[in-house]
């Protein structure tokens, strides 16, 4: 039995149905649908009312068997609980759908099994492309990657460091010109609390800019004033604690992101110890969390809304074109607020 459009009841609209209802061709409804050419407003009004009043959805397997592409892309980040990697997969996910693109995320919680069993499904899923955090991974993902030859960006690492397309900036330089600072601000003895280096490029670049920093001043950053941590607030309140109540304890306390530093600024303030007149804290990222807590912290201000857009743009551009796209360095910035003080000013 067919209803009053000629669509069989209980059957899944087709592109048909929706141009017999709006009166124009299937193409007409193809461009309307898909932005890939010019359709009157009123032409474009009349089919989003039949597409409404149908309940048509676009039968993507058909479409990719047709371009051979199923306008999905799959990302793979750490944790969505990072909120600098939200806010990037925002910015990813904004740019594609202004090409009708979807979006797939996974997490892998920071585990190269995880990330390669994500990874496996997303191809499967047919995927055109993929956006991918740092360079470390297992070499099976790698080759699986190039067996497959879909197209893949590298987020948030050095792309210096890299033979892939990658789209970051240097880690280590940032979290060096971080140590700078706070040496330049009469401080001598640091502590720093990383995330966990295994299997992390970007934490083991952060501490490598710290301690490098610190030997060309003559200073070492000690072993039991090195912490690695899950990125997590109460994590880093825990490595604070283990910090600050031994003696001799750290003037200053450099942190990989600032959830960790707004963890610091909780146990200081809950062992009475005054940021920034008895410790100074920085972090790393520059979220809004950066700018809330009391005090402010000094971080590291990383363009990750950039960074997903630009990920966006070019994976488009290469799936469109076939043409793999240059890597892309961002500059980050230090931004200087309250949490940072002058030794000087902290002991008189």
């Amino acid at each position: 039995m067919n209803d009053r459009n000629g669509n069989r009841n209980g059957t899944h609209p087709k592109i048909e149905d929706v141009a017999r209802l709006a009166g124009v061709s299937t193409a007409t409804v193809s461009r309307a649908l898909n932005a890939t050419g010019r359709v009157r407003e009123e032409t474009r009004l009349a089919v989003e009312r039949a597409v409404a009043e149908l309940g048509y959805t676009p039968n993507f397997g058909g479409q990719a068997l047709a371009s051979k592409r199923t306008n999905t892309i799959g990302a793979i980040i750490p944790t969505m609980e990072n909120a600098i990697f939200a806010r990037a997969l925002q910015a990813l996910q904004e740019t594609l759908s202004e090409s009708n693109v979807t979006l797939l995320v996974a997490t892998s919680h920071y585990s190269p099994q995880r990330e390669e069993a994500q990874l496996r499904s997303l191809l499967a899923r047919g995927v055109d492309g993929l956006a991918l955090i740092g360079i470390y991974r297992s070499e099976i993902a790698y080759r699986l990657l190039d067996t497959r030859r879909v197209p893949f960006v590298i987020l948030w690492s050095d792309p210096a460091q890299s033979t892939h397309v990658t789209i970051g900036f240097d880690n280590q330089a940032a979290a060096s010109d971080v140590a700078e600072r706070v040496i330049a601000a009469g401080h001598r003895q640091i502590a720093m609390i990383s995330g966990i280096r295994d299997g992390n490029d970007r934490a083991e670049a952060r501490v490598a800019g710290v301690a490098a920093a610190m030997q060309a001043h003559g200073l070492v950053l000690p072993n039991n004033w090195l912490i690695e941590i899950p990125y997590t607030l109460d994590d880093g309140e825990q490595a604070a604690r283990q910090i600050l109540t031994k003696t001799p304890r750290p003037t200053a306390i450099v942190c990989a992101n600032d959830v960790i530093a707004a963890g610091v600024l909780r146990a200081a303030r809950e062992l009475d110890i005054d940021v920034p007149s008895q410790l100074s804290v920085t972090g790393f990222d520059d979220i809004e969390l950066a700018r809330a807590v009391s005090p402010p912290l000094s971080t590291v201000h990383v363009p990750h809304r950039r960074i997903g857009s630009t990920a966006a743009r070019l994976l488009m551009d290469w799936i469109i074109t076939g043409n793999r796209p240059n890597s892309v360095t961002f500059p980050t910035a230090f931004m200087a607020r309250e949490s940072l003080q002058r030794l000087e000013v902290a002991v008189t």
